[in-house]
C-alpha cells in the first residue's frame, strides 16, 4: 500500500508552484476545508504540507514536528525562520494547468485559509547526473539518495497510523545575487561550490567553506541524510531587475538531517559560513510535515480530520 505522497518521490516536474495559506478561520471551519483538501489533494499533482501554525490552531500534534529555528549565523550567513499555515506544492508539465489549480484550491480553502503568497519555479536543464539545475548552472541533488536509500530517508516508518509514510520538508526561498556570482573567476565558483562546473566532478583541492563540504551527509554522525526536490524560480520586474533564485526543499523522515546541515552551513560548528552566502542568501524559513495517504486519500486523523 503507498502511504508516501507519490510526489515527493517522483522525479523534478517541468514546472512547479508553491502556495501558501494562513489561518483565517476557527477550527471547525478549518476541518471542513481540510476535509475537502483531502479528498482533492492526489499528493502527486498536489504535496500538501502542514505548517505547525495549523497543527497548534487544531490544537493538535504532530510528533517531531516544530518551528524553524531563530538561527543567527556566522556572517556573511544569514537565517529567515517564516513558517506558514499550509504550504501546497503543485507540479506539473504546463504552467496554465497549475494557474488554475490554483484558483481551485483557493476557492476550495477559503473561507478558512488566505492565501499568503504564491511562488513560480520549474526546471531548469538536466545535469550530468540527470537532476535538474540551478540558475547558476550547477547541479542540484547529485548526491541525492535514490530507491530505497530515498524512501529510508525521506519517509518515516513508525508503527503510528496517520504518521507512518509521512515526510517532514524544510523549504527556503533562497535568492540570488547574479552580478555577485558572475562577479566570481570561474574557479572561485567551483571553489564555491566544490564541484567544477564543466563535469560536476567534486573538488578535493576545494576550501573547507564549499558547500559540497559543508553539507557532506555522511559527514555528520549520524549520517544526515535528506531527499532533495529544489526548483529554481524567477520574478520579472519592470525595471528589469528581475529576482530570482532556489526554491530549496529538503524533505526527510524527521527534521534533525536538515538542521544539522543548516548549523554547519550557518558556521555554528566550527564559525565557518558556507560559501553560497557570498552571491545568494535565504528569504524564507519553514517546517512542514507532509501527511501520509490512506486508500489514495490523505490521512489527516492526527488532526482530528
Amino acid at each position: 500500500m503507498q502511504f508516501t505522497q507519490p510526489g515527493i518521490l517522483a522525479p523534478l516536474p517541468t514546472v512547479g508552484r508553491y502556495v501558501f495559506f494562513s489561518v483565517r478561520g476557527n477550527a471547525p471551519a478549518l476541518h471542513t476545508a481540510l476535509s475537502q483538501l483531502r479528498v482533492h489533494a492526489d499528493g502527486l499533482h498536489t504535496v500538501v504540507a502542514i505548517g505547525p501554525a495549523l497543527v497548534q490552531a487544531l490544537a493538535s500534534e504532530v510528533p517531531g514536528l516544530r518551528p524553524f529555528p531563530a538561527l543567527l549565523g556566522v556572517a556573511p550567513a544569514h537565517s529567515e525562520h517564516t513558517d506558514s499555515a499550509l504550504c501546497l506544492w503543485l507540479r506539473g508539465e504546463e504552467r496554465g494547468e497549475l494557474l488554475l489549480s490554483t484558483r481551485r484550491l483557493v476557492e476550495l480553502l477559503a473561507p478558512a485559509f488566505a492565501l499568503e503568497r504564491v511562488v513560480d519555479a520549474f526546471r531548469h536543464g538536466h545535469g550530468p547526473n540527470g537532476y535538474g539545475r540551478d540558475l547558476t548552472g550547477y547541479e542540484d541533488g547529485t548526491e541525492n539518495p535514490v530507491d530505497a536509500q530515498a524512501v529510508a530517508a525521506a519517509c518515516l516508518h513508525c508503527s503510528t497510523m496517520g504518521l507512518h509514510g509521512s515526510s517532514f520538508l524544510a523549504l527556503q526561498q533562497w535568492e540570488h545575487n547574479m552580478p555577485a556570482f558572475h562577479a566570481l573567476p570561474p574557479q572561485a565558483r567551483d571553489h564555491a561550490i566544490g564541484r567544477r562546473l564543466s563535469d560536476n566532478e567534486e573538488l578535493d583541492e576545494a576550501p573547507e567553506s564549499a558547500h559540497v563540504k559543508r553539507t557532506a551527509q555522511e559527514s555528520f554522525s549520524p549520517e544526515a541524510f535528506v531527499l532533495r526536490r529544489s526548483m529554481p524560480w524567477w520574478e520579472s520586474a519592470a525595471d528589469g531587475k528581475d529576482r530570482m533564485g532556489l526554491m530549496f526543499a529538503a524533505f526527510g523522515h524527521s527534521l534533525d538531517a536538515f538542521e544539522v546541515q543548516w548549523r554547519r552551513m550557518l558556521g555554528l560548528d566550527d564559525g565557518l559560513a558556507d560559501a553560497l552566502f557570498q552571491f545568494s542568501q535565504p528569504r524564507t524559513g519553514s517546517y512542514y510535515w507532509c501527511p501520509p495517504l490512506q486508500q489514495g486519500q490523505l490521512d489527516l486523523r492526527l488532526l482530528g480530520v
